[in-house]
């Protein structure tokens, strides 16, 4: 890592992505890119979708991919693979390589390609800005540290996914490579917000009295982006490093909802007519739903207007006058060809959203051993004034609420400072209690006797499938700690300790296979010198406080050591 020459930070959204980048130790100097300039765009990211055609080969990422296929004939929209929000595909669910993710058109498409290469598209997209901007080196993947942005509720499978699709995509030639570090979203735009001016984000750069600078200052960072809202909270220590006062927490009520509210609404207005029109004209319903999520962040408390697609027009206008279909629905015109939509009607699209973050942020502030003195609020969704007016309305009165003037980017950002200074965040709170299978010494006093097993020998008795804890739900643990455990063959001729990894929501259990308990992750080590039997040991060193488990384990007798890479993902 520390021969790289440019640390790049790739914040991969369920709805836009973009990237920042600095020459290491630059890290004054971050530079971001402006995306669809020359399709009249020009933001700081780009919409998280991508195309292939019909023998699932890519074709355009972000922006041109939107073009592109909104440009497409009926037929032609229909045979290509169009995919958006496909990240959403990893929240919440049981994750394998073998996933199958659904594009516009219906076809599924290996999620591991879909990711992969997004993932490359991005990655070429840097190298080749870097080479831009000094006179025409060529530089390679390996000159560089990517860090990846990942959810903080995400599971260690999703994790571990983002990570193969990264190496597949060509950033990494190793699984493991250390030069492909995973950041928590929240915490990477806790990490840039805590160096801006405390008195209000606009004025960067403009005062000296930073977050940092206040040990001991609480706050929240309520990440607000298109699929899932993130929530950290921290304190600042002394040197400006960070605490995590307790597990993220957040959920999939992201800036998405709202359009798919808008998008429910109009299946309620045009009932079948709206699911010919998806079926058929892929393409035109994704320009109307960009024309709305534009139009659903103004910061004026009024109507807006959404142009009603050609073929939208068409499909309505052989069932009845198209004004009929807003008679009688309330906050809704049919107006000189356009849909208006009124204020209170748009608001109701976001109360479900709104009401859930809301709701994560009080259990927060109502808290009785945290003190927050601050709200930040970062991610797209974040900018959007509607959802800024509500947070504030009900903490405003309690805490500072505060957004930067580049919401969008304190991600990147902060990922960027994060990849330079690993240990800078440094103690987190364990989401879940972490332990193993293990046998240990049979005691019918206190084991179930279906659980009783005899070794090959037939000289030890022990009881099978004991949960053997190493880290609790709630449990601080240090970004450097390590955790050091010992386990013993259950035969003389055992080769090998296969290990079976578990997490529960519960604090503690007795047997792995009680509800609650969830198989994650398993590993093999191996123990070829047999010489002394039993009486042989494998040492097993784990850290929990990093962003992704890491363990090494080492046969004491032949003093092979190696890392252990936990498999999270099913089969």
């Amino acid at each position: 890592m520390a021969d790289s020459m440019f640390i790049v930070a790739i914040d991969f959204g369920t709805a836009y992505s973009g990237y920042c980048f600095c020459v290491r130790n630059s890290l004054d100097n971050i530079r971001s890119v402006f995306w669809g300039q020359e399709l009249g765009f020009g933001s700081p990211k780009t919409p998280t979708c991508i195309l292939f055609d019909e023998h699932e080969q890519f074709q355009k990422f972000g922006y041109e991919a939107m073009m592109t296929y909104t440009r497409l004939k009926k037929d032609g929209a229909k045979e290509y693979l169009f995919l958006e929000n496909f990240k959403m595909n990893l929240y919440g669910k049981t994750i394998s390589r073998n996933l199958m993710i659904t594009a516009a058109n219906g076809k599924p498409l290996r999620a591991l390609k879909v990711f992969s290469e997004s993932l490359r598209y991005l990655k070429d997209h840097a190298l080749n800005t870097i080479q831009g901007h000094t006179s025409g080196k060529k530089f390679i993947s390996s000159d560089v540290t990517w860090v990846l942005t990942v959810p903080a509720i995400w599971d260690a499978a999703a994790k571990q996914f983002m990570r193969e699709a990264a190496t597949q995509a060509g950033l990494v030639s190793e699984l493991n490579s250390d030069q492909l570090i995973l950041a928590l979203e929240p915490e990477a735009a806790s990490v840039w917000c805590k160096q801006l001016p405390s008195e209000g984000f606009v004025a960067e750069g403009g005062s000296e009295d930073t977050l940092e600078q206040k040990s001991g200052t609480q706050y929240i960072v309520v990440d607000c982006g298109g699929g899932t809202i993130d929530i950290t909270v921290h304190e600042v220590l002394e040197g400006g490093y960070l605490k995590e006062l307790q597990k993220a927490s957040g959920g999939d009520m992201g800036g998405e909802t709202v359009k798919e509210k808008f998008k429910s609404f109009l299946r309620d207005i045009f009932l079948q007519i709206w699911d010919e029109y998806v079926r058929e004209y892929p393409a035109e319903l994704q320009k109307m739903m960009y024309d709305f999520s534009v139009q659903k962040s103004v910061g004026e408390d009024k109507d807006i207007y959404i142009s009603c697609p050609y073929y939208l027009s068409c499909l309505a206008q052989k069932e009845q006058e198209l004004s009929s279909y807003f008679e009688n629905v309330e906050g809704v015109l049919w107006f000189d060809g356009s849909i208006k939509i009124t204020y209170k009607k748009l608001q109701s699209f976001f109360e479900e959203s709104v009401n859930s973050i809301v709701s994560e942020i009080r259990a927060i502030v109502s808290t009785p051993e945290i003190s927050i003195d601050y709200i930040l609020l970062v991610g797209g969704y974040a900018s959007c004034k509607y959802l800024q007016k509500e947070i504030r309305m009900e903490f405003g009165r309690r805490c500072r609420i505060l957004c930067p003037i580049d919401a969008q980017m304190a991600v990147a950002k902060g990922a960027v400072l994060f990849g330079n200074n690993l240990k800078i965040v440094a103690s987190r709170v364990s989401a879940l209690t972490y332990g193993i299978a293990m046998g240990e010494t049979f005691d019918n006093t206190k084991h179930k006797m279906e659980k009783r097993r005899v070794n090959k020998k037939g000289d030890y008795v022990y009881c099978d499938d004991i949960f053997k804890r190493m880290v609790q739900k709630g449990q601080s643990v240090k970004c450097d700690e390590v955790s050091h455990h010992y386990f013993y063959p259950v035969d003389d001729d055992q080769t090998s300790m296969r290990f079976r990894f578990y997490s529960t929501e519960k604090l503690d259990t007795m047997y792995v296979d009680e509800p609650g308990m969830k198989n994650i992750g398993s590993f093999s080590v191996p123990m070829p010198d047999i010489s002394q039997g039993r009486d042989r040991s494998t040492r097993f060193d784990i850290k929990f406080g990093l962003t992704e488990i890491q363990a090494t384990a080492t046969d004491l007798t032949s003093k092979q050591s190696r890392s252990i890479r936990l498999d999270f993902l099913t089969k």
